[in-house]
């Protein structure tokens, strides 16, 4: 995934990404670019300003309006976008709910939104309504009731959204991905996947480098009350939205339950402690989330997915990705193989050479252009495909069903850990629907 550290240095140049890579111009080769798709983004923080410089890179898109309430921010994006060679778009800056009125503006044909979680689902649901094609940051809601929410809009108004799962989009992933398509694992029987990142300094700094809240920079001001507030995975979709796509949920298969369950939390007390002193205000605090939370979730067509989230901790970063079927496995810890019937049986085959092997077609095809353009490339992919599937007005590989099923494993997982790792059951958010939908087609070269 890289660092985050290293990219708030990067967005702190004021736009220097877009002379970082003067020769990438996606536009001109992805696509029409006499078609130009005009888009908005609500957000132009860190993360944003990544969508909004893959965005500027291309040929086939014109920036209409940006919307933050930091004036700095909106400098920030407003030097990108001008160094860019894009006119001025229009500016929504006046207050919080200021989006709305850029959600009127006939100049917008998509919006992405990239903002703090607990704005998720109101800004989807108001871009769907006002006949945006709308793409959204993970997660996608925090709640059942929102994901219902993204689900029943979307039926409503017949607007697409797109979750912005970039980690669909890693290479090593769609490699395995490929494998699983040509089934050289077999049929599918486990899998195992989470977010496993060292975030201690990013729910903490300012100051004592111990703050977060209004006295917090960036992520801290926001993301670190929920560890406070909730005992829950908060954050699934890195690690199941790869492995929703290997196992066709919502097309053919669905989540049907899970359990979860909490480890003691201890790791930003003691990150508190040491960063601001035993006698530091927030070291009083008593933040709900485990130090490791372990979810189980079935599916219908019987497979098991163990998904791990461990963020409060010391460790290096790891997704943590195991895709094991009837014939063999993957894990990307180790960065090991196993086919039965090639591999030296009980031996473990170095991974590399099978990635290489079945290396994604978009890969083969865009690596190039992708290398630089955030998070190792996915964030190529990932915009690219916002981009074209708005183009066209169609469902995006990763849509509506899918941003309300990976995102309910947020309130499952609280549920069930607060009942002592009771069963929770997956609502269905197709309606039946899944029994019909027909997988999307991932091994594509386009998008």
């Amino acid at each position: 995934m890289g660092s985050r550290r290293d990219f708030v240095k990067r967005t702190a140049a004021v736009g220097a990404g877009l002379s970082i890579f003067p020769n990438l111009s996606f536009g001109s080769v992805l696509g029409d670019s006499s078609q130009k798709l005009k888009m908005a983004f609500i957000g132009v923080g860190y993360r944003g300003c990544s969508h909004l410089n893959n965005a500027l890179l291309r040929k086939d898109t014109e920036v209409t309006a940006i919307c933050d309430t930091d004036p700095a921010r909106i400098k920030v994006a407003l030097k990108m976008i001008a160094d860019a060679g894009f006119k001025k778009p229009e500016v929504f800056d006046k207050s919080e709910l200021d989006y709305k009125n850029l959600l009127a503006s006939k100049d917008v044909a998509a919006v992405v939104i990239s903002t703090p979680w607990l704005w998720h689902t109101r800004m989807a649901v108001d871009a769907m309504k006002a006949g945006k094609y709308t793409g959204l940051e993970v997660s996608a809601a925090n709640t059942l009731e929102e994901c219902w929410d993204l689900v029943n809009t979307h039926e409503e108004t017949g607007t697409h959204l797109m979750i912005l799962e970039n980690v669909n989009y890693r290479r090593d992933v769609l490699a395995v991905l490929n494998m699983v398509k040509q089934n050289v694992l077999g049929e599918l029987v486990h899998f195992r996947c989470g977010y496993q990142h060292d975030l201690r300094g990013v729910k903490f700094n300012g100051t004592s480098g111990a703050e977060f809240g209004e006295k917090g920079i960036s992520e801290a001001k926001w993301r670190t009350q929920h560890s406070l507030l909730r005992n829950a995975d908060v954050y699934p979709t890195h690690g199941v939205g790869p492995i929703a796509a290997m196992c066709d949920i919502n097309r053919g298969n669905r989540f049907m339950s899970l359990t979860s369950h909490a480890s003691k939390g201890i790791g930003l007390h003691n990150y508190v402690v040491d960063k601001g002193g035993k006698d530091h205000p927030n070291a009083k605090l008593k933040f709900k989330q485990g130090d490791v939370i372990t979810t189980t979730v079935e599916t219908t067509n019987g497979e098991t997915i163990i998904i791990t989230h461990d963020c409060n901790l010391p460790r290096p970063y790891s997704l943590g990705f195991r895709v094991q079927g009837a014939n063999g496995l993957w894990e990307v810890d180790g960065n090991r193989m196993y086919v039965e019937g090639t591999s030296k049986p009980h031996q473990w085959d170095k991974a590399d050479e099978w990635l290489e092997k079945y290396d994604h077609p978009l890969w083969k095809k865009y690596g190039k252009l992708a290398t630089g353009a955030g998070h190792g490339g996915m964030d190529f992919f990932v915009m690219n495909s916002f981009v074209e599937s708005a183009k066209e007005n169609i469902a995006p590989p990763m849509d509506a069903y899918d941003a309300a099923a990976w995102s309910a494993i947020t309130p499952l997982s609280e549920a069930s850990i607060e009942n002592n790792g009771e069963p929770q059951d997956f609502p269905d958010f197709t309606r039946g629907m899944w029994l019909k939908r027909k997988p999307y087609n991932w091994m594509k070269e386009t998008y």
